[in-house]
């Protein structure tokens, strides 16, 4: 009877990695074309980014542009002037919130008094890698960008990694908690969201260029009334940010870090650079470019960006009292109506006519 027993086959259903790896194989032409080998690609690229950085900083050469002039503003600071007036390195005044003076303080202490810049370096060299992350991070959500597009976006750019890890610019800091913040909205956690914004506003008034975006999307998910607070939160970490600077002198801290009027010089600019320098400078040609910006968000907010038949009105209401009742803001919605299509339009409309854009805002253009 033992004899005529059947053994049970060892063989069950292939495993689930077996099963991943023969999809991939056979369809290894496609992965860098579907959306769904985001994550595959994007580690990929990300641990190349590692060796590539690393080549970088030590056989191209650094380049000094601002890095010593931010140590010169902040040894000020750390020195016991918190007029910022009086605040000034070898490029010029600190233009800069207080997040920035504290932040940069930081990095003057790591890397010896600003004098280990490959130091300084390494450290920017993880700023863009922690950017890289957040940035697939929001690719992945949106899953409407071929993979293969991210190669240019990071390993071919010869331009983002001269401003992480060459420069040594603040931009790079500021847009690390942009994408922070734009994950966190995208998990749903607004208010922690809005701090991290207000952060990346307190080391680069650039970021808030954003702003119309996030006043949008808060107001499409939670009403005037809900939408206030949160704001206020932004509000209140920039006061006390600031406060050491404000009690010294409050209208030079305010001229100086959210200066909006400020006249740039015709040297830096890249998107004007094909207009004569008189033309450049005029008032008037800023005025029209103000306008201009303005005319561009309006349109947008009217014909894009709201739900097909809801007035920009409702969105003072709350949710739950609207004609057309709002529906609860997807990943999906927040990236591709928002975020994408309208983050990047409230983007790049100011970037546009921007008469102040140079090569460290393209750190923005993600």
């Amino acid at each position: 009877m033992a004899g005529g027993v059947k053994k049970k086959s060892s063989t069950g259903p292939p495993s689930r990695v077996w099963v991943t790896l023969r999809t991939l194989w056979q369809e290894k032409h496609l992965i860098l074309f579907k959306a769904e080998y985001t994550i595959l690609v994007a580690s990929v690229l990300w641990f190349l980014e590692i060796g590539i950085n690393i080549w970088v900083i030590q056989k191209v050469a650094y380049t000094e542009i601002d890095w010593k002039a931010y140590m010169d503003e902040v040894e000020g600071v750390i020195n016991g002037t918190y007029d910022y007036t009086q605040l000034k390195g070898d490029t010029g005044p600190l233009v800069y919130p207080a997040g920035f003076v504290y932040i940069f303080t930081a990095l003057y202490y790591i890397t010896n008094h600003g004098v280990n810049i490959r130091l300084a370096q390494y450290l920017f060299a993880v700023f863009y890698l922690l950017t890289l992350l957040l940035v697939f991070r929001i690719y992945h959500r949106t899953k409407k960008v071929p993979p293969y597009v991210f190669f240019f976006v990071c390993c071919a750019s010869y331009r983002i990694h001269s401003i992480f890890v060459l420069r040594l610019f603040n931009d790079p800091v500021a847009m690390m908690m942009l994408f922070g913040a734009v994950n966190l909205f995208l998990d749903g956690r607004w208010t922690l969201g809005c701090g991290l914004y207000s952060l990346a506003v307190s080391v680069k008034m650039n970021v808030l260029l954003f702003a119309p975006g996030l006043l949008f999307l808060l107001l499409s998910e939670f009403g005037l009334m809900r939408t206030i607070p949160k704001l206020s939160l932004c509000a209140a970490i920039q006061l006390l940010l600031g406060l050491p600077f404000l009690m010294e002198n409050p209208i030079g801290y305010l001229t100086m870090a959210f200066d909006l009027g400020r006249q740039f010089m015709f040297t830096w600019t890249v998107n004007w650079r094909f207009l004569p320098e008189w033309l450049f400078l005029s008032r008037y040609f800023h005025l029209v470019l103000l306008a201009t910006h303005m005319l561009a968000l309006l349109l947008f907010a009217l014909h894009r960006w709201k739900r097909p038949g809801e007035s920009i009105m409702e969105l003072l209401k709350e949710p739950g009292k609207r004609v057309i009742l709002a529906q609860k803001l997807t990943s999906d919605h927040i990236l591709s109506s928002v975020c994408v299509s309208g983050a990047m339009t409230r983007n790049t409309v100011p970037v546009c006519c921007s008469v102040s854009l140079t090569h460290t805002v393209m750190a923005m253009k993600y």
